[in-house]
């Protein structure tokens, strides 16, 4: 449940990001898609007819914030639970009391930040109390609702989807806590708009980060030798507060698979440009460069293959390098592998066959081997037909046999499907003299 923070103890003043945190809707930046005037979101919470919701989405939107003006201007009791404090008990001792107020016609708030923090028995705990009415649930989220909350509890929320903040809206925030008496407005400041617009775009879309910095930047600025109580913010201090960007990434959340998806579709759609620079945002952000390099290996094959078949061993290369030298060297060697293959010619043909086979095989798992290519390491194994009619191809003058290699009802099949991509014709002209060989021999 909420418990006091230790900036909200007497006497110790809060941070600024929590000191000017919006109280209303007018305060509040950012979400126009949710919050405008006529948006579904704010009709919604003026007219004090909110329903079970989840908030989605990155650091330092609004998520919470959010949530605690729908408890300023909202007529129910709103409750906090924290997901790494709260445990089963405590969520169904505070279910039942709601329970019971909800036979009395009062309306009980369910705040939770970071849902997907939960158990699935923590989930589970709520959903009888949302079935039934009895709390209005409140998650915030930064993570993928869909792999990260509970179906059934899931689909008894409206989703809202809350975007990154835009450099405008975060510049806005900034210039208001220079000026409100709730941030700096009880001193004075020089700061230009120039640096202000520098710290919203170093935030990252994330208020949160843009305000602490901020509020680094004029703590630790200069005193103006003519006015002691003027304090003057010079390009020094900011590049000393904002030596570091720090890049929004969680090398196991969403976004570390939202990187990762960039990086192999760049170099699909042959862009080395873009290729390059998902990748530097991977690196930079702290990835594992042994991950990238196991991904970069599949692409080899998986979308070049044998239009280029020096694709897999510059790959292959690239990954010994990362596991020889580790990060930061290895950089180099997986900038030259994911330049060199958005640049090859590109062919699916190698998963598309896997695939087409695994479907079968899937379909046809108790299809038995032909018994002319068994092995046969025992008499009992070669009485019973095992290897009989086996021809070894190398003593054949095409070096092919005339020998069925499919189980019987899967004979004719083809999986392997050549493109006309890069050195791929040679591959296919030689697939296509077999077949050819194959149909003039056939018995």
């Amino acid at each position: 449940m909420s418990q006091i923070s230790f900036f909200e103890q007497d006497g110790i003043s809060q941070p600024l990001a929590a000191r000017m945190r919006p109280r209303s809707l007018d305060e509040f930046v950012g979400q126009e898609h949710l919050l405008g005037e006529g948006k579904i979101l704010r009709r919604l919470i003026e007219r004090d007819s909110i329903s079970s919701m989840i908030f989605w989405g990155p650091p330092g939107v609004g998520k919470t914030t959010l949530a605690q003006i729908i408890a300023a201007e909202t007529k129910a009791q709103f409750i906090t639970f924290s997901a790494v404090t709260s445990g089963i008990k405590d969520i169904k001792n505070v279910m039942q009391q709601a329970d019971r107020m909800g036979a009395y016609g009062d309306r009980t708030i369910v705040f939770i930040d970071e849902i997907h923090r939960f158990n699935k028995a923590q989930q589970d705990a709520f959903l009888p109390f949302v079935e039934k009415g009895s709390i209005i649930l409140i998650g915030a989220t930064t993570e993928n609702p869909s792999f990260e909350v509970n179906g059934a509890l899931l689909s008894r929320c409206k989703v809202f989807v809350m975007q990154q903040l835009k450099t405008e809206d975060i510049a806005k925030l900034l210039k208001r806590a220079v000026t409100d008496e709730r941030g700096f407005g009880r001193q004075k400041v020089q700061i230009s708009d120039e640096q202000i617009n520098i710290l919203a775009a170093f935030a990252n879309g994330d208020a949160r980060t843009a305000l602490s910095t901020l509020e680094m930047v004029i703590l630790n600025g200069d005193t103006s030798t003519d006015d002691p109580d003027l304090t003057i913010i010079t390009e020094e201090t900011i590049e000393q507060c904002i030596s570091k960007k720090s890049l929004l990434y969680d090398k196991h959340g969403e976004e570390h698979y939202n990187l990762i998806s960039a990086l192999h579709k760049s170099m699909r759609n042959s862009d080395a440009d873009a290729a390059v620079y998902w990748l530097a945002r991977m690196l930079e952000s702290g990835e594992d460069p042994m991950y990238i390099a196991r991904r970069v290996t599949r692409f080899a094959a998986e979308d070049v293959g044998l239009a280029d078949p020096r694709a897999m061993e510059l790959a292959v290369a690239a990954f010994q390098a990362c596991h020889l030298i580790g990060m930061p060297e290895c950089s180099v060697h997986l900038t030259e592998a994911v330049v060199y293959l958005s640049l090859a010619p590109k062919s699916n043909a190698m998963e598309v066959a896997y695939m087409e086979a695994a479907a079968d095989a899937n379909k046809m798992l108790a299809e038995p081997v032909p018994l002319n290519i068994r092995n046969a390491p025992t008499k009992l194994m070669k009485e019973a037909g095992y290897g009989k009619g086996y021809i070894y191809a190398h003593d054949t003058e095409d070096k092919i046999a005339d020998m069925q290699c499919l189980p019987d009802n899967l004979v004719g099949k083809e999986y392997y499907h050549p493109t006309e991509q890069g050195h791929e014709p040679r591959f296919k002209a030689r697939y296509e003299a077999i077949k050819e060989w194959r149909r003039k021999h056939r018995k």
